[in-house]
């Protein structure tokens, strides 16, 4: 397998000083859980005791944000420590993660660290070398790691889930005692029980993935391992409804994070810098005492550690970039492309710019002319909630209102005024009274992009749309009916 000449040398030039301690870290990531959907975030439905101790013990963050809301691209990010859109075809959904690639977990891995995963992890999709295991070798569970590993070696552990990702057991959250009725709604849906019951039931598997951290906990406690461990809480994005999942607006990109740290983290804070899970990877190497490759865009998160301050600890880190290249192959036959989109998100604004408006943000609706066969609105993953705005579209003004957002096309510029409208649903990129705001932030954004080196927006032969797509995607109920 091929390695960074960056890679080796780092490796060559490491040692260890003998009396470190180098401490435990635990990566416990959901598959589709968003924000602010947990206990500590005000949530009046769904219990996350788990995540919510971690924030007591830790630091709650309100901006931390994902790479690009989309499954394989965001963990690949987190992989690697940088951007989506320097992976080229790991940028994209169902796709091959190229050897050239260092994570962390080679560096940490080769440092000494025992690591594995369990659940979901990198993907879907396949690396280059078919062999190489991207976040450590699989185990059962995260207790059969821990007893089958050295006793004295520190560890870099990766603990998934398929929670809570689609598809779901209609009714399973009012069946475990949720109010549906308390249930509050997103700002692009309308009134509607349907939607409420299906979002009880994304919440009945959130609350399985907070069991599943919470037995991961006690098992640290029990072998006295807890508080030298890093352990991070988070999801890979949005929850998998319409405008949420592979959507660059809050409920697509912002998700859950809190991190507890023994005595390293001083508790019950909340932090409101922006992050994103890219600094996962730094953060991981500096904690274990290892350098930071320079290929890596992601910023360790150790002066928020080391500070005692809730709020806004670090000024500078006052904004954050996400981004979307293809989730699903879902235009219209022969295009293969996906939609491509940046965002810059600060305090007061939400800009984002759509790279080919001419096409379907969340896929064509006419899935007899997909260009993957059958697949229908193919962006947005089959459920009650997609199927409900889309059957009753033209209900009424309120319905129609919702189904534009969701599933209508979309201008170039899109620019949202946070302290007017905190849920993204009103565009004001066209109004007089914000030109010069969405003239700097455009420059702002391209030029930030530039730096990082998008192929989008530099002299690249990249093109995202031309690489192989491994999967498949949502079909339409009739799809391959005769």
């Amino acid at each position: 397998m091929k390695r960074s000449l960056l890679m080796i040398l780092l490796l060559l030039s490491f040692s260890l000083p003998a009396s470190a301690k180098q401490p435990n870290i635990l990566f416990c990531m959901a598959d589709d859980w968003g924000w602010p959907h947990a206990g500590a975030y005000g949530d009046p439905v769904v219990k996350t005791p788990t995540f919510d101790r971690l924030a007591r013990e830790g630091i709650l963050f309100e901006h931390a944000y994902v790479s690009s809301p989309s499954c394989t691209p965001s963990r690949g990010a987190i992989l690697t420590g940088q951007w989506h859109w320097r992976l080229e075809g790991a940028g994209n959904l169902w796709s091959v993660f190229p050897d050239k690639f260092t994570t962390y977990e080679d560096l940490i891995s080769q440092a000494g660290y025992a690591t594995g995963h369990s659940g979901k992890a990198w993907g879907p999709g396949r690396p280059e070398t078919k062999e190489r295991q991207l976040a450590g070798k699989r185990y059962k569970s995260f207790q059969q790691f821990l007893a089958e590993k050295e006793s004295d070696q520190p560890f870099c552990y990766w603990l998934g889930s398929s929670d809570p990702h689609r598809p779901y057991k209609a009714g399973s959250g009012a069946a475990s005692g949720m109010k549906i009725e308390d249930v509050p709604l997103p700002a692009c849906y309308p009134d509607s029980d349907v939607i409420r019951s299906d979002i009880a039931d994304y919440y009945f598997e959130v609350q399985r993935f907070d069991s599943l951290v919470g037995k991961a906990i006690q098992s640290l406690e029990e072998n006295g391992q807890l508080e030298n461990t890093l352990i991070l809480m988070t999801g890979d994005h949005g929850m998998p409804f319409p405008r949420c999942k592979s959507n660059l607006y809050d409920i697509g990109t912002r998700v859950p994070l809190a991190i507890r740290w023994g005595d390293k983290i001083k508790p019950g804070r909340v932090v409101t810098d922006f992050v994103s899970t890219t600094d996962f990877a730094p953060t991981f190497l500096e904690a274990a005492g290892l350098p930071i490759p320079a290929e890596m865009t992601g910023r360790s998160l150790m002066p928020l550690f080391n500070s005692d301050r809730s709020g806004r600890v670090q000024k500078n880190w006052n904004s954050i970039l996400v981004g979307k290249e293809r989730h699903v192959p879902s235009q219209e036959a022969p295009d293969m492309g996906g939609y491509p989109s940046r965002g810059l998100r600060n305090d007061d604004y939400f800009l984002i710019v759509n790279f080919k408006p001419d096409r379907w943000p969340n896929g064509t609706p006419d899935y007899q002319k997909a260009a993957l066969p059958g697949t229908w609105y193919g962006d947005t993953d089959n459920g009650p909630t997609k199927t409900y705005i889309i059957a009753n579209m033209d209900r009424d003004s309120e319905h129609r209102r919702a189904y534009e957002l969701c599933f209508g096309k979309r201008p170039e510029v899109e620019l949202y005024d946070l302290s007017m409208d905190p849920q993204q649903v009103e565009n004001v990129a066209d109004h007089p009274d914000y030109e010069k705001v969405r003239r700097e932030l455009v420059a702002e954004l391209m030029a930030r992009l530039k730096e990082s080196g998008d192929p989008r927006v530099i002299d690249s032969d990249i093109d995202f749309d031309s690489y192989p797509y491994l999967g498949g995607g949502p079909k339409h109920p009739d799809a391959g009916k005769k």
